[in-house]
């Protein structure tokens, strides 16, 4: 129906009588006898010249048939491709009328409420933005699927019913017709089936796989989500990180972004440094080490802290002024800090701070040295134990210099050697794993899993992108062996150890063989490459944060027949 999509030509095609299908974006009259119409596709707009008799709105959908020329020298656009020329002695064929939109189809309807539109997502898709980011996260899919193939994985479809996995994060419930009572799970993700799949000598096994958490929604989580599942057999670390830093590079480069090479960091390095296991590398503003500063002080916030750490937010001094640092001291607490001192530097270098009579001129002197305080810069100051002011000041920290997501270089990180306990249990006085019980010890610290289990690390692993979290990934525990310590750490009995894992734990008595995988999360992917702050913006059909989705009303009641049948019965909600 159509030689040419419309935003295609260019002065080259002068002369040459095309047609063009689309959708009226725009109808300007021009006098009683000429209109001008904008006709879009997803490559662009062509301006038409037509009849002025021509009854088309904007939203109908139609052909346009007519010649490429010249746009008068004081009529062109630089602003677009298709700028320099026009369609002249048209002929339009009307393929379908359309009612007004219920907002405009141009970037505009940024401003329009979110939940509108959802409700009108079909309509919502045909601009620009939209149309960029789908064809951006088609254009990452692809490059991640070559890349994978060509460093020898194979794809492999797992199940979307599941048993369920309690220990997890919250799962949705599928029930069985057929086996009254019981119930499937939808996948958290394919980590037991990539496992076994390993068992099974596939090797190297990948997936673009669904999964579905029922947790809160935010800007980075959807009940839905959409993750590039790897696992390898007879591989380390590094050979996991390898083939994931492959197609992450090649969807870096299908989205037209360049990355610099991804570096690795330790998990308390990161926190030392950053405090946060998922640091934003595209600003400075490190914490710093204090402690010993005030180590005979006589100031008594901080006389006997276990860590104190410092930040400089630089420049911000006069920004903030006493209800903005009484807010920040509140979320300090909120988070579980004692307090949050704050000095400014004046215009002479002197500190200024109600606390600030407490320093002795040598610790004044150390903590501007430290900090590299100038005039005008903001120091903030936590005393508490080491994770707590990490935390506080890692979370200011992002509050007070994080970039928006599309400004500043591409920076990845992998952040290694997590813990593989975070703390200890208050009820049962058992350490709690830090990822799944079945990741692997780091090797240098096995022998301390009875005796100090805290300081031992572990093969877990995250890969980082701008402060997002992309996904984790582990080596895996192969020998049944070392699976017993750590369970009989976390005091799961061999009898409950069947009972809940014992489908995914026998194959391995047949030959399994050294392993690790990872899961990146392909939207979140997608919208930093694409520069959006939420991962709505990148996915076609999403819900709102109440877990809505307003252009089918799902969820949805269903009738009392269908929950007969299931043998179900809903309960009021509770008060």
């Amino acid at each position: 129906m159509r030689t040419h999509q419309c935003g295609e030509l260019r002065t080259e095609h002068i002369g040459q009588t095309v047609s063009l299908c689309g959708w009226v974006a725009t109808r300007r009259e021009h006098g009683e006898k000429l209109a001008f119409i904008d006709l879009r596709d997803h490559t662009g707009l062509t301006q038409c010249v037509v009849d002025n008799a021509v009854d088309v709105r904007a939203e109908y959908v139609v052909r346009i048939t007519g010649i490429v020329n010249a746009r008068p020298s004081e009529n062109t656009n630089d602003k677009l491709p298709t700028g320099q020329i026009e369609l002249q002695d048209c002929v339009v064929e009307i393929l379908n009328s359309a009612d007004p939109p219920p907002f405009p189809i141009s970037e505009r309807a940024d401003t329009v409420a979110e939940t509108t539109r959802l409700q009108y997502r079909y309509l919502d898709i045909r601009r620009e933005r939209m149309q960029k980011n789908i064809r951006i996260r088609a254009a990452v899919n692809s490059a991640i699927r070559r890349s994978m193939e060509d460093q020898g994985f194979v794809e492999v479809e797992t199940p979307m019913l599941v048993p369920s996995t309690p220990e997890g994060a919250r799962e949705f419930i599928v029930p069985s017709r057929q086996q009254p009572g019981s119930f499937y799970a939808l996948p958290q993700s394919p980590q037991l089936f990539k496992q076994l799949l390993m068992v099974a000598g596939i090797d190297r096994y990948y997936q673009i796989a669904r999964c579905l958490r029922d947790e809160d929604l935010r800007a980075d989580r959807q009940y839905e989500f959409m993750q590039l599942d790897a696992e390898i057999s007879f591989g380390d670390q590094d050979d996991v990180h390898t083939a994931i830093g492959a197609a992450v590079m090649a969807a870096a480069r299908a989205a037209g972004k360049e990355t610099g090479d991804i570096i690795t960091m330790t998990w308390h390095e990161a926190m030392n440094r950053f405090g946060i296991d998922k640091p934003d590398l595209r600003f400075g503003m490190e914490l710093n080490e204090l402690t010993d500063v005030f180590a005979a002080t006589e100031f008594k916030a901080f006389a006997g802290a276990a860590a104190i750490k410092g930040i400089n937010a630089a420049g911000k001094a006069e920004e903030y002024g006493r209800n903005k640092l009484d807010a920040m001291t509140d979320k300090a607490k909120k988070i579980g800090a004692k307090g949050l001192v704050w000095l400014k530097v004046g215009p002479d270098g002197t500190l200024e701070s109600p606390v600030a009579k407490f320093l002795s001129d040598t610790e004044q002197a150390e903590l501007k040295r430290r900090l590299d305080a100038a005039p005008g810069d903001l120091l903030l100051i936590v005393a508490d134990e080491w994770s707590m002011a990490c935390e506080v000041l890692g979370t200011l920290r992002n509050d007070l210099g994080r970039p928006p997501v599309h400004e500043g270089p591409y920076k990845f990180l992998w952040v290694v050697d997590f813990p593989l306990f975070v703390g200890v249990d208050e009820a049962s006085g058992r350490p709690k794993p830090g990822h799944h019980p079945f990741t692997q010890p780091h090797p240098d610290d096995v022998h301390l899993l009875e005796t100090e289990p805290l300081k031992v690390r572990s093969q877990a692993y995250d890969l980082v992108f701008n402060g997002w979290e992309l996904g984790s990934g582990s080596i895996r525990i192969h020998q049944p062996e070392l699976q017993a310590r750590v369970f009989g750490l976390l005091g799961i009995t061999p009898e409950e150890a069947d009972r809940r894992f014992g489908f995914f734990l026998n194959p391995f008595k047949y030959g399994a063989p050294p392993h690790g995988g990872f899961g990146l999360g392909i939207d979140r992917l997608v919208a930093i490459l694409a520069g959006e702050e939420n991962i709505r913006e990148v996915i076609a059909f999403p819900k709102t944060q109440s877990g809505m989705d307003p252009m089918t009303n799902a969820p949805t009641p269903v009738d009392a027949k269908q929950l007969d049948d299931l043998g179900i019965r809903v309960l009021p909600p509770k008060a």
